[in-house]
């Protein structure tokens, strides 16, 4: 499992692969190795991002959102 820390530099470098259209990631895994990882699509992507988020999550104790509120007003 990897740490907290590890998470948010994932999190971050697929963050700045994402914005900048990059579709090649390269993660430090620590102790001074590296692996890259090549997406193949930005759904790809998006999905790597979403799962190391979901890690962040459930690292951090901060579950996912269960109650959405919502308000309107007809206007005068």
């Amino acid at each position: 499992m990897a740490t907290l820390d590890e998470l948010m530099g994932w999190r971050d470098a697929l963050q700045r692969a994402r914005y900048s259209g990059v579709r090649s990631v390269e993660f430090n895994t620590g102790g001074g190795g590296g692996r890259s990882v090549t997406y193949r699509s930005d759904a790809e992507l998006r999905a790597a991002l979403a799962e190391v988020e979901r890690q962040i999550a459930a690292a951090t104790g901060a579950g996912p959102v269960t109650m959405i509120r919502t308000t309107s007003c007809k206007g005068t």
